[in-house]
């Protein structure tokens, strides 16, 4: 053991390392010696409860370092900061070849677009995998420029990716509150009460009916248990990278889902059939018969007709929440449009 950890106390080594509670813990209430040091402490552990342990006391002391040099590194083992992610072109299911190269960057938004079919979900799956020509599609994934080295591709403890699917269904036996916490203990977060209370807050602000902590997880509607993902994936997950399929179908507040997702500096691509979506970002992706077919930045146009699809979206939004609450939908909608510049 370090020589610095065996001649401090209990109580200045729980609050050098809040982890060595847990294995402080596994021995029974250590709190009586605080004040004494490991040394005394492990020396003073009964031979019966040792044994029922499993340890052996001439190893406690290696074991404790054993421990703590664990949780550190898991502690410090972040996900490499990616700042962009390049797309080089393979070709599409003739054979085509994609002549393109495009560059996302930490807290854009680039939309794939394209009729039923046609490769928008295989492009997030190449994304995904960070392919190298071994895909069907043949297209390269760089990080930061380079080409990933094959821990990071392959990796299941430092996924750089998190994809948010059309359908997401839960089998734990959990609360909400409980799922939140799990995740926040398992990342390590010393915040977890807090940091739980907002993923919370957030994804009630998101979900079209909002929820209670307490409420089962398997018991969530598909707009509640996508509205939580998006909130635990923008506070808890350490993956640079998220990919959406279909948001539109999840009833949820889209807008709010991916600024949340933004202001984390997370690089955010969505495959989208809606045009208000499509238009919120800098770019999209033009996908046909398994192949990008075109890059399309957002014109000045497109951005005026953006708040008009804002204000559609809005009034669409409550005429939503009118009909789900039961109510009566006696808006001139003939009306409204003309209001809006848009005349039937």
């Amino acid at each position: 053991m370090k020589w610095f950890v065996s001649e401090i106390s209990l109580k200045e080594l729980c609050n050098r390392y809040p982890h060595a509670r847990d294995f402080l813990q596994a021995f029974g209430d250590y709190r009586q010696w605080e004040h004494g040091s490991i040394a005394e402490y492990f020396a003073a552990l009964d031979d019966s409860l040792l044994e029922s342990r499993g340890f052996r006391r001439e190893d406690l002391s290696v074991q404790l370092d054993l421990y703590l040099d664990f949780m550190q590194q898991l502690q410090e083992q972040a996900v490499d900061r990616v700042e962009a992610i390049t797309i080089i072109g393979g070709q599409d299911k003739a054979g085509n070849p994609e002549d393109c190269e495009i560059t996302v960057r930490a807290g854009d938004i680039v939309c794939i677009v394209g009729p039923t079919g046609a490769g928008k979900s295989r492009l997030l799956a190449d994304i995904e995998w960070l392919a190298q020509e071994d895909t069907p599609t043949g297209r390269r994934i760089l990080l930061n420029g380079k080409i990933p080295p094959p821990e990071m591709r392959f990796s299941v403890e430092r996924k750089l990716v998190a994809q948010l699917s059309q359908n997401m269904n839960f089998i734990m036996d959990l609360s909400v509150r409980e799922f939140i916490a799990m995740h926040a203990e398992s990342r390590m977060r010393e915040d977890v009460p807090a940091v739980t209370d907002t993923i919370l807050n957030e994804a009630n602000r998101l979900a079209g009916e909002p929820f209670q902590a307490d409420t089962p997880i398997t018991s969530l509607s598909g707009g509640q248990s996508r509205a939580l993902m998006i909130a635990d994936t923008a506070f808890l997950s350490t993956s640079p990278i998220v990919l959406i399929d279909e948001i539109e179908n999840a009833g949820i507040d889209r807008q709010n889902a991916l600024s949340l997702l933004v202001n984390q500096q997370k690089i955010v691509l969505m495959a989208t059939h809606d045009p208000y979506l499509a238009l919120l970002g800098k770019r999209r992706i033009v996908i046909g018969n398994g192949g990008i077919q075109n890059v399309l930045e957002t014109s000045r146009q497109e951005q005026d007709n953006l708040l008009v699809l804002q204000q559609l979206d809005h009034v669409l939004t409550g005429i939503r929440q009118t009909i789900r609450s039961g109510g009566r939908l006696d808006t001139n909608l003939t009306a409204l449009l003309n209001h809006l510049g848009k005349p039937v």
